[in-house]
């Protein structure tokens, strides 16, 4: 109840505060003019009386200012200091507009990559209780996280005594029939508990039940996206038909607009695993793996718990199944790790060098309001002598810094959103679609906190410097020094260590842009196999209800080849079942006829091409031949196998004419070896390269494919023909992913990895050195103005020149020797990080750190010149003079 009434009697005297004011003065001159009285009586005259009642009472302002603070609010002194402080920043707009530049630069820049980490590392993804779910895979020694048989998945659901649900998925395409023809459609294919395991409930219509997993369910729920972009987002489109290669579905739900699943990535169309187009023999067989798991953990059941029963069951299904299942074990990892493990270390990177870029900026705006405060002691001792209390004037330094960072802080954020909403527009579309979290970045709750904590730290840090470095022990002799030589050798010491400090991290900076932009250089010049200029590639899908049978889809794409070979501008073109740099997939197990087997699991990738492909992407035959259009199913089949195969299954012989088939050796996988070829790139370009068999399309015909074209004009105004000739061939063939081998690698998951954290970490390593050598000339020219008459003395007693360019380049020599050592010590232990993210290179790469030591001398070298050759043009008589 105290505390009550004393803060409404503050309120009350705040809101009365101009009656409270002359109420003290009144009583002030009633205490005054009571003790002068006092005085005469005792003898004193008028004269003496006054002048000992002013010494009694002491000094008016700041009794008045403490009355004040006693009894009412000290909320009109901050004001007071605040508007104090505008105009002391009005006054010295160069050093106002550098600060805020310097550190909105580096709150925009850690704020922004705050934002990217929020979305993807600290958000909740879109389910119910997510720390619960985990994905689930089977693993081999080329896949730590593989692909699920259906028969393994039926198993260990049954037996596994850890998931509460247990569910599987894969990636589909569709033919969609509109009324403008037909369009690929991106779906996936689910079990029929999929978005319960989940926790996600359709926001119009129904959820999948147990009858629509039937092998003739026709059943479909839309993605929200798809529902409002194809469909309007009508609300009677609940029971509508929608055709999906030439099969006729009903759409049961729409699925929430916040809702993704980014290990699909962009999906319009959710079916159950069993929808008729898409059953084959696959899920039939043991050893076909094509699913993928996610299950939602009991309660009380770790991740590690799951780990270990899931291998359990592998084992015991390895034993019973040796044929399909040795060497078959499980890997069980957090969801959330399943979608952000690639992206996560890009992350941590890139706001380590932000927050470095940011410390950066701090010590450097800290040196500038040191400096500045060495000039403003004979300012800050008559505010003391005056009556300023020590509290009075520290809380001045106080509301200047948080004056200071207030501005800084409202530029930081606002180039923050504009940083983010670029970097956004620099993500790959399709890099994008399997990112779909990065599409709810924004400057939320917890990215406004963090801007709030940040600036908080900053206006600490720039309050307390300048106010631990003004003693008020000192004042009365910076009073009657007129703080003419109050830096001294103490600030000399304490601005190079600052900048020692700064380039140190500029080091560390420049080591890890050095090193990301040596690696990306690497990877874009890694060794493809074949020419990638002036190759142009699109997707196709030829409808199983017009071309199911073999013969039909070799002559479509025989047609399809002939075609385009007749455009303007086209010199070859092939087919594949899946592009060169694309991805290590569609794989097989193969085993060698005559050689010793005991139940491995020898995965290759596998690929069916035309026999123009190796041709057209220019690839050297090393032994045998290339396939003709004679190797068709008439006649024995054949296969063409790439180095790598024929190192590690025919060391030491001569594999032309040997013969390779599926694990069992079932007759018609066997294939005679015509051909090998050098390494083709499949996979990412930061991927190493695997065996890989080629199969001829007239053997093994897929009604979906890739063509690919070699041009001799420029590829990209080749794309709009590739489509339209093929839709000029059948209407009803879906087209998608028009792009150049260039843009494919270009636009690749690890490229733009390597790209973006190469350019972003170098953008702040430039920033950091531009500060660094900044922070380093501020240091060096103050050192030589607060040393001129030093200079002067020398110069008079007959020093050269050159001994004067001699001592400056010694001091700042020191200091930029000892921040390089710093900051190259600092950067072999911190770049070890980064070994995720280089490729090509080692994290101590001698000739990278010898470069980055060069550059940052150079640097240091040029800020040293200038003030040094200023030094080595003062004037003796004028420096003795002023002195």
């Amino acid at each position: 109840m105290d505390s009550l009434a004393r803060l409404l009697r503050r309120l009350w005297i705040f809101i009365r505060r101009e009656k409270f004011r002359s109420e003290l003065e009144e009583e002030m001159a009633f205490h005054r003019e009571e003790s002068e009285k006092d005085l005469r009586a005792d003898g004193h005259t008028p004269d003496d009386a006054l002048y000992a009642s002013r010494r009694q009472f002491g000094n008016d302002t700041r009794l008045r200012e403490q009355s004040v603070e006693i009894v009412g609010f000290r909320f009109e002194s901050v004001l007071q200091d605040f508007r104090y402080s505008l105009r002391q920043l009005r006054r010295n707009p160069g050093f106002t507009c550098t600060a805020i530049l310097i550190l909105a630069l580096g709150i925009g820049a850690t704020v922004a990559i705050f934002a990217y980490v929020d979305a993807a590392l600290i958000k909740p993804l879109p389910y119910e209780n997510p720390s619960r779910l985990v994905a689930v895979y089977e693993s081999q020694t080329m896949f730590p996280r593989g692909n699920l048989s259906y028969q393994d998945y039926l198993d260990w659901k049954k037996l596994n005594k850890v998931f509460s649900s247990f569910d599987a998925w894969t990636g589909a395409g569709y033919l969609l029939k509109t009324a403008t023809g037909i369009e690929p459609a991106r779906a996936a294919r689910v079990t029929n508990s999929f978005f319960r395991t989940l926790g996600v409930t359709p926001v119009l219509g129904r959820d999948f039940t147990s009858e629509d997993d039937a092998p003739n369910a026709r059943v479909v729920i839309l993605s929200y996206g798809d529902w409002q972009a194809r469909f309007g987002g009508r609300q009677d489109i609940i029971g509508q038909p929608v055709t999906l290669d030439d099969a006729v579905y009903t759409i049961i739900g729409i699925l929430p607009r916040a809702f993704h699943f980014a290990p699909r990535g962009a999906a319009d169309f959710w079916v159950t695993l069993h929808a008729p187009i898409m059953a084959n023999q696959c899920e039939q067989r043991r050893g076909c793996h094509n699913l993928y798991g996610v299950a939602r953990l009991k309660d009380g059941i770790s991740v590690q718990t799951a780990l270990a029963d899931m291998q359990a069951i592998a084992a015991q299904l390895e034993k019973q199944y040796p044929d399909s299942n040795l060497g078959q074990g499980a890997a069980v990892i957090p969801l959330t790790e399943a979608i952000v493990g690639d992206i996560r270390p890009i992350l941590l990177i890139l706001l380590s060098g932000a927050g470095l870029l940011l410390l950066i900026a701090c010590v450097n705006v800290a040196s500038l309001l040191l400096v500045r405060s060495e000039g403003r002691k004979r300012e800050i001792a008559v505010r003391g002598a005056l009556g300023a209390s020590p509290a009075r004037l520290f809380r001045q330094f106080v509301t200047e810094g948080f004056a200071l960072v207030l501005a800084a802080s409202a530029c930081g954020v606002g180039s923050a959103y504009w940083l983010i909403q670029l970097l956004l527009k620099l993500i790959p579309a399709d890099m994008l679609a399997s990112m779909p979290y990065m599409r709810a970045i924004s400057l939320n709750a917890r990215v406004m906190l963090f801007a709030v904590l940040v600036s908080l730290l900053a206006a600490v840090l720039f309050s307390m410097a300048p106010a631990l470095r003004l003693s008020w022990a000192d004042l009365r002799r910076d009073l009657a020094a007129g703080g003419r030589t109050s830096s001294g050798t103490a600030w000399r010491r304490l601005g190079s260590n600052l900048v020692i400090v700064e380039l140190a991290i500029a080091t560390v900076l420049l080591a890890g842009a050095g090193l990301l932009g040596k690696s990306f250089y690497r990877l874009l010049h890694v060794e493809l196999g074949f020419q990638p200029d002036h190759l142009a590639t699109i997707q196709a899908a030829a409808p199983d209800a017009v071309y199911n049978k073999e013969e039909q889809l070799v002559a479509l794409v025989r047609k399809i080849i002939s075609r385009i070979e007749a455009l303007p501008g086209v010199k070859s073109a092939a087919t594949s079942s899946m592009g060169p740099v694309d991805h290590n997939g569609n794989t097989s197990w193969i085993r060698v006829l005559g050689h010793p087997y005991n139940g491995e699991h020898n995965e290759v990738n596998e690929r069916q091409v035309t026999p123009e492909f190796f041709t057209t992407l220019q690839t050297r035959l090393l032994r045998g031949r290339y396939f003709t259009e004679a190797d068709d199913g008439s006649r024995p089949l054949v296969v063409i196998i790439n180095q790598t195969l024929a190192k590690k299954y025919f060391p030491g012989e001569d594999p032309i004419g040997k013969k390779i088939g599926d694990n069992t050796l079932t007759p018609k996988s066997i294939r005679e070896v015509v051909g090998v070829v050098d390494d083709i790139r499949e996979g990412a370009l930061d991927q190493d390269i695997w065996p890989a068999i080629y199969e001829p399309y007239n053997q093994a015909a897929d009604p979906y494919f890739g063509l690919i074209v070699r041009t001799s004009q420029s590829e990209q105004s080749l794309l709009p023909a590739l489509a339209a000739t093929i839709r000029q061939i059948d209407p009803n063939i879906g087209t998608i992913n028009p792009e150049t081998i260039s843009q494919r690698m270009g636009d690749s998951e690890s490229a733009w990895l390597h790209r973006s954290s190469a350019w972003l970490v170098g953008g702040f390593a430039a920033l950091a050195l531009l500060l660094g050598v900044v922070g380093l000339y501020g240091v060096i020219a103050y050192s030589v103005s607060q040393r001129t008459r030093e200079i002067g003395v020398r110069m008079a007693l007959g020093a050269r020149r050159s001994l004067v360019y001699q001592l400056i380049m010694k001091e700042s020599g020191w200091l930029v020797a000892i921040g390089i050592a710093v900051g190259l010590a600092c950067s072999v232990g911190m770049t070890a990080f980064m070994d995720r993210l280089l490729f090509g290179v080692r994290s101590w790469d001698v000739s990278t750190l010898t470069a980055v030591a060069v550059v940052l001398a150079l640097a240091a070298l040029l800020a040293t010149y200038l003030p040094a050759r200023r030094a080595a043009s003062v004037n003796p008589v004028e420096a003795l003079r002023a002195e």
